[in-house]
């Protein structure tokens, strides 16, 4: 991709143009480059347009023209760049990365955007995991470098996905021996045996998204075989008591709804070349009234322990619909409303 551009002036028996406007264009390779660039029906120009009204694009060829304001102009074709980088990766723009690009470029952190281009963790069936946030590269790399890893937020911000798919890539590299996937059962309060059903029939229902999250990742007809021989486990909290977990990747998911004893029991498993990564939402927590979560606790006595990371994700690195974003905040909102009026009560 190369870009030439002049900066606005007067035209004979033209008005004068805006001090500051330029004009810049962007000349794509070829065809493929510019629409995995800028995605089906030029999907980029009609976004990039909404947030920079300002600006006056125009798609021609091969060619993508920007004239308006220096400073958005120059922005845009930041954002339009590391879409680039994206498509010689082999992706297509789709809706959500632009707008997750537009947000790292216009928070200054396209290099993180860039670094997110290679950042990729598995590629399955065509498919390609990686990042899509900058709190998502960093909660990554923290994976990477950490024994022990936190992944604080809400729903939908890729925190138990991403760390399965760390935990398979682990695993395929031969780094780690199993994956141990686990779950509080709060729903039963971890008592099974009042549940109606076998074992399984018991289990099943909250370990589900677990269990789809593999399908994600590993090819459908494995995973019985890989269970069957304890490779991967996926199992109710209070099954980790009394063991001992070597060359393990461990994955605790849900972890607001532990309780303080369950998180110390659950910690204290770790054996030898293993890691631990713990996820929760401790705004979502579903324990009996006034019982502490173990997680909030955990945050509190663990926060500055050496090769021990937290993670705090938000609303911004929420990867689905556009609506779950606006929906985590209206409850955040709600939420700490109600704390502030809890705590006015009490003063």
């Amino acid at each position: 991709m190369t870009e030439t551009s002049h900066t606005s002036g007067l035209a004979a028996g033209a008005a004068a143009a805006p001090v500051g406007n330029i004009e810049r264009t962007v000349h794509f390779a070829d065809a493929e480059t510019m629409f995995r660039t800028l995605g089906q029906q030029d999907l980029a120009v009609r976004i990039l347009q909404g947030l920079y009204p300002a600006v006056s694009l125009g798609v021609r060829d091969q060619l993508l023209t920007a004239a308006g304001p220096s400073e958005d102009v120059n922005q845009l074709l930041e954002i339009v760049d590391q879409l680039r980088s994206l498509a010689a990766s082999g992706t297509t723009a789709t809706s959500e990365m632009i707008e997750q690009v537009a947000t790292m470029v216009r928070a200054q952190q396209a290099e993180t955007s860039a670094k997110m281009v290679t950042t990729n963790i598995l590629s399955h069936r065509g498919r390609t995991i990686r990042p899509k946030t900058a709190n998502q590269q960093e909660y990554v790399e923290q994976i990477d470098e950490s024994t022990v890893v936190f992944g604080i937020g809400p729903a939908g911000t890729g925190k138990t996905y991403l760390a399965m798919a760390k935990a398979v890539q682990a695993l395929q590299a031969k780094e780690i021996n199993r994956i141990i996937l686990t779950r509080p059962a709060v729903e039963a309060g971890e008592r099974l045996g009042f549940l109606p059903g076998s074992l399984n029939e018991k289990i099943d229902p909250y370990l589900r998204p677990l269990y789809d999250a593999l399908h994600d990742m590993i090819d459908p007809e494995s995973i019985p075989r890989l269970m069957e021989s304890g490779i991967i486990e996926v199992a109710p909290l209070a099954y980790m008591r009394g063991r001992t977990l070597n060359d393990s990747f461990i994955i605790l998911d849900e972890a607001q709804n532990t309780t303080a004893e369950q998180m110390k029991m659950f910690l204290t498993r770790l054996g030898f070349n293993s890691k631990i990564v713990v996820t929760g939402d401790i705004t979502q927590v579903d324990l009996p009234r006034g019982t502490d979560s173990g997680l909030r606790t955990v945050l509190e006595i663990l926060e500055g322990v050496d090769d021990i990371a937290i993670s705090r994700l938000g609303s911004e690195d929420v990867v689905r619909h556009q609506l779950v974003g606006r929906i985590v905040d209206a409850y955040e909102r709600h939420q700490n409303s109600r704390e502030r009026q809890s705590r006015t009560g009490r003063a």
